[in-house]
């Protein structure tokens, strides 16, 4: 699979760990700061984007002397750092796109960041698009049937309508089972679910939801 990785300029310690991802099969694009916090953990993203406004001069050099490709546009554009980032992601053809440093801090970034991850899914249905930090991950899913496997690091999953009402939901696999339910627009009752077998399912019939991995720590 070949994974693309956009690290964006958020908190460094909401980015996700970086050496999880083999460097020899991933893309690494730097959107702004986050072309430092890849600098600093031994990773040379191919690209870096953005209009570098929250780096220092001496931040800015470093990054400058060590990626071969940069993109600096104005502080004043229609689309975020992390949406550029991504378009030069997308021109890689990955089969998975990861979004990290784009939570914690500013949070009219990690709404615009969550609104990217919904479009960049419709627009893109054959790629999966993730936002990742430490402690979360978070899908939007289409309706399907959608296999999900265990994972230790994130035990807990909920699930929230991003459009529409979700009906027909269905949870096989899980401490909380449901058969043909419906979850509407702001509802909470399916939130910290639990995997109880190594492979779970979720399907539905309408909607678009939203799901997210997360742990305590």
């Amino acid at each position: 699979m070949k994974l693309a990785v956009v690290c964006a300029g958020g908190p460094k310690e909401e980015v996700v760990n970086l050496t999880k991802f083999p460097v020899e099969e991933t893309v690494f694009i730097g959107a702004d700061r986050g072309a430092l916090h890849l600098l600093m953990e031994g990773i040379v993203p191919q690209e870096a984007v953005g209009d570098f406004d929250s780096v220092s001069k001496e931040e800015y050099a470093k990054i400058q002397s060590a990626v071969k490709i940069m993109d600096e546009f104005l502080t004043e554009k229609n689309e975020t750092d992390t949406e550029l980032a991504v378009e030069r992601a997308l021109s890689y053809q990955p089969e998975q796109v990861v979004l990290t440093g784009v939570t914690g801090g500013r949070l009219d970034h990690m709404a615009a960041a969550l609104q990217l991850l919904y479009r960049l899914q419709m627009d893109h249905p054959q790629i999966s698009f993730k936002i990742c930090n430490r402690q979360n991950e978070l899908t939007i899913l289409q309706p399907a049937e959608h296999q999900i496997i265990y994972n230790e690091s994130l035990p807990y999953v909920s699930f929230f309508a991003f459009e529409g009402t979700v009906r027909g939901l269905t949870l096989s696999g899980f401490k909380y089972e449901t058969i043909d339910e419906t979850l509407e627009l702001g509802m909470t009752r399916f939130t910290s679910n639990e995997l109880a077998t190594s492979v779970s399912t979720i399907s539905f019939l309408e909607g678009i939801c939203l799901m997210v991995r997360s742990s305590d720590a």
